[in-house]
């Protein structure tokens, strides 16, 4: 009597099977979904490379015409992608940004440096071409970020998508 007592009781939980299941399904729509978070992650890295140059460049100005110019961005090791700093005229380190992951990063002209004067004016003008990495500067994700003398714009996107029609 008492052991039908027991089997009468509620049972509360989930056997090892129905977890199982569950995870499997789970596993199985993870892996469904994954792919379609490509574009958006490279959007999202792409984005932050030229929020991250925009933000440095206007540091660097404002450090020149603060410290009466001699403000220099370099790219480590000649290449954008792997970072940069930026120095005073005595070669003191202002800041330095590391290596942006999932992106490549590249100027036109191959240039490596750039320099702010006292006005804050930097030399020579700057067209940045921000891709996610392994991909050209025709992927629709790739952007254009200019900076001509004193003033930061969005280059013309380089996608082969043309701009909206204006009314």
């Amino acid at each position: 009597m008492l052991n039908t007592a027991r089997h009468l009781q509620k049972q509360h939980g989930v056997t090892l099977i129905e977890l199982m299941v569950t995870i499997s399904v789970l596993a199985v729509l993870t892996a469904l979904a994954a792919p379609s978070f490509t574009p958006l992650i490279e959007r999202w890295r792409v984005r932050g490379a030229v929020e991250d140059l925009q933000t440095t460049l206007y540091h660097a100005r404002s450090e020149a015409i603060k410290r009466g110019g001699g403000v220099t961005i370099t790219a480590i090791d000649d290449d954008w992608s792997k970072g940069w700093t930026v120095e005073d005229a005595n070669d003191e380190e202002v800041q330095n940004t590391g290596e942006r992951t999932g992106v490549s990063i590249s100027i036109a002209g191959d240039v490596t440096e750039l320099t702010f004067d006292r006005w804050g004016v930097m030399s020579p003008a700057a067209t940045f071409s921000i891709t996610p990495k392994g991909k050209d500067a025709d992927d629709p994700h790739a952007q254009k970020f200019c900076f001509i003398g004193a003033a930061a714009s969005s280059c013309a996107s380089t996608s082969s998508t043309p701009p909206p029609a204006t009314p």
